[in-house]
């Protein structure tokens, strides 16, 4: 399924039915991240995935997409499914999207995720690693997704992953230069969120791994204490892939938090 937005097409899938429950997929990747849960999620939700602008069939919307940018993107399909209230859940980039959306559309949350994410902004160390990372798209886009995407996982399940790892790149690389550079530039800037976790009036879900190279379990933990109400699992050896690393764990946890949000059906 599709809409329009400032001319540019979104790609989203609705399935299920009952209470909403929202999957926006990280950097780089694209709303099949959640084929392996759907069948599972939709039984007992309307589940709604989107690709954000730049990634999977969704296209490009302006040269930096800014969090709240595709917060409003997340809405406004939202609005086209005639959904008022949800359960929103993003892996990485999408848990920053997450929590842009919480900022500026609180009333239509029962609950919120951070699948491998955090509130944080960028440390300026982190701001200057994503220009030399966009310095390297910009000479090979190819090259730069081929070792981006392995050093997800944790350093143990690299080969026992690879396959999923080699659908992850083919699927990254049909990205332009351009898509990768905008996301990278909206993450740089994105400002800190943990005030939104200090008040949430919803309960948070956090799921994050020991060996996670890109969200350190530290700042996961110092986190914990923001929300009123919040759940987490720790896996001990995954990295940044839950969703493929400990899939049963990740999908059980996800569906017992959404379900336990108290949602009213939409």
């Amino acid at each position: 399924m599709e809409i329009q937005y400032n001319n540019a097409k979104i790609n989203f899938s609705d399935t299920g039915k009952g209470n909403a429950l929202v999957l926006l997929h990280g950097f780089t990747e694209t709303l099949k991240i959640w084929d392996d849960f759907s069948e599972e999620l939709s039984k007992h939700f309307r589940l709604v995935c989107i690709d954000l602008p730049g990634h999977g069939k969704s296209e490009n919307v302006d040269e930096v997409h800014s969090m709240e940018l595709m917060a409003e993107i997340v809405k406004t399909v939202l609005d086209h499914l005639s959904i008022n209230k949800c359960v929103l859940i993003g892996h990485s980039m999408g848990g920053y999207v997450t929590l842009a959306f919480a900022r500026m559309y609180e009333e239509n949350l029962a609950g919120i995720g951070l699948f491998h994410s955090n509130a944080y902004a960028d440390s300026e160390k982190a701001k200057d690693g994503r220009l030399r990372a966009i310095e390297a798209i910009r000479k090979n886009h190819h090259e730069f997704l081929t070792g981006f995407i392995p050093d997800l996982f944790a350093p143990a399940n690299r080969e026992s992953y690879k396959k999923e790892i080699n659908v992850l790149v083919d699927e990254a690389k049909q990205m332009s230069k351009e898509d990768i550079i905008a996301a990278q530039l909206g993450m740089k800037d994105r400002q800190d969120s943990t005030d939104v976790l200090a008040n949430a009036k919803y309960p948070v879900m956090f799921i994050s791994g020991h060996q996670d190279s890109r969200i350190p379990i530290n700042n996961i933990q110092a986190q914990l204490s923001l929300p009123e109400t919040a759940y987490s699992l720790l896996l001990k050896n995954t990295g940044h892939m839950g969703f493929i690393e400990e899939k049963e764990k990740t999908l059980h946890f996800l569906k017992s938090f959404t379900q336990g949000c108290g949602l009213e059906n939409n």
